[in-house]
């Protein structure tokens, strides 16, 4: 016997979702039903119906925002439009962005299962997938899609590329896929985070050095330039780079070769620069805190990556990649999670961008006794927000502007007198005020 037919109903009017159920499991379907374009992508991320039938006007992601996702993740799923304002311009206008159907409220039942039939019976049967690109990146965002064909022709050129976005949201992944897209992608791939590395090695680790250089320099070493000639160096968060290194940096984007540290001789260079930060560079520039200079030689071309509330149909499809990944991991046997679990998923903000959801979803493998991850792992997850969602550079971030604060608090204010506790000198002590916006004045204790 062949199984029904399963539909997606999205419609926010409970009342005609329960008649549109009724009538599609008279008619032979198996309705999947969905109040809200939310909870749409979340049943669509557990399974794939043969169809899809969706209210036009619904409060947050409505009709047409909802094809326009279902269309770039998987465009042979075929969806129909019910709305009370159709038009025939409208109904011509969905034909060409590729909807399936257009039937205008109120209409005919005999009507919508014609359609629904045709669409059941044209629909292709593979399931949906999100889309993996360069590098590796898995998306079923039309916003990432189009990321994702500007570093293809951006990796066709020598441009150096600087890539802003949140923390999190996976600015590495794409600095490499600038790399696959380009001519040097048989060449390193070299990445450096500057927040990471105290400010003493950086020089160092970025230049190299000659032996005897400094204490414990016994050997000589290549710096990472020298080690990705050919290829692409990464420099993540450019931003916290001290303004120092900028100037040397600056003149090896300029010359085209690098002077390793105790070296009288300059050793050429061929790679491409591709930076990150999740700061704002320009108000950096403005607080004198970057240099406006090095900022034109890197921001050739501007690659912003949108945070994961922005781009929700990630969240399903990077879930069920980290599920497919983690599980394994962690010995377990997990297919994906439960429609209610997922729609917890959907509905969850993501501060921590895709970072936190691979950490959420590697708690519930690492739990999960059974074959789907049931909603109150999830919620149990989420509740926890675990301190490993900072990423180091991060967690150095915090931690440094709570010392300052704690010392600007033990000296009320006097700068002369944190920095000599600090152990650094008075100018560089106002610049790291200024990097956390910390001004003397809020420490000073009245009369």
């Amino acid at each position: 016997m062949t199984e029904p037919a399963s539909v997606l109903v999205v419609d926010d009017d409970a009342d005609l979702l329960r008649l549109l159920d009724m009538r599609l499991r008279s008619a032979g379907f198996r309705p999947v039903l969905a109040a809200s374009g939310e909870q749409a992508l979340a049943r669509l991320a557990v399974a794939r119906p043969r169809a899809v039938l969706t209210d036009l006007r619904m409060p947050g992601i409505d009709g047409q925002a909802l094809f326009e996702r279902i269309h770039a993740a998987d465009p042979s799923l075929p969806v129909i439009i019910l709305t009370a304002h159709g038009t025939i311009p409208d109904a011509v206008a969905a034909a060409q962005r590729g909807v399936f159907g257009y039937l205008t409220k109120p209409f005919e039942s005999s009507e919508l299962l014609a359609l629904l039939r045709r669409a059941v019976a044209e629909g292709a049967a593979h399931p949906a997938q999100g889309r993996t690109g360069l590098a590796g990146i898995v998306t079923a965002s039309p916003l990432m899609a189009a990321l994702l064909d500007e570093v293809a022709l951006v990796g066709a050129s020598q441009a150096n590329v600087l890539i802003q976005g949140e923390s999190g949201t996976g600015k590495e992944m794409l600095a490499r896929a600038v790399h696959e897209a380009s001519g040097r992608r048989e060449g390193a791939f070299v990445a450096i985070n500057c927040a990471a590395i105290p400010e003493a090695l950086l020089e160092s680790e970025l230049f190299g050095h000659v032996k005897g250089a400094f204490t414990g320099a016994d050997a000589a070493r290549k710096g990472l330039f020298q080690s990705a000639h050919g290829g692409s160096v990464f420099l993540d968060e450019i931003g916290d780079m001290p303004l120092a290194l900028q100037a040397k940096l600056l003149r090896v984007l300029q010359e085209r070769e690098v002077r390793p540290l105790g070296s009288q001789q300059a050793v050429p260079v061929d790679v491409r620069i591709v930076s990150a930060t999740h700061r704002d560079l320009e108000a950096l520039i403005a607080a004198q805190g970057f240099r406006e200079d090095l900022y034109y030689r890197l921001n050739v071309v501007n690659l912003h990556i949108p945070p994961l509330r922005e781009r929700r149909e990630d969240i399903a499809a990077l879930a069920q990649h980290f599920v497919s990944m983690l599980s394994a991991k962690h010995g377990r046997n997990i297919v994906g999670f439960a429609p209610d679990a997922m729609e917890s998923l959907m509905r969850f903000d993501w501060p921590g961008n895709v970072r936190q959801l691979m950490n959420v979803v590697e708690q519930c493998c690492a739990l999960c006794t059974t074959v789907r991850i049931p909603a109150a792992l999830v919620a149990r997850a989420l509740r926890n927000k675990p301190v490993e969602i900072l990423s180091y550079a991060e967690a150095k971030d915090r931690f440094e502007r709570d010392y300052l604060i704690q010392l600007m608090k033990i000296t009320a204010g006097q700068v002369s007198e944190a920095a000599r506790l600090a152990q650094r000198n008075r100018t560089e002590f106002y610049r790291l005020l200024q990097k956390h916006d910390l001004s003397p004045a809020l420490f000073k204790q009245s009369d």
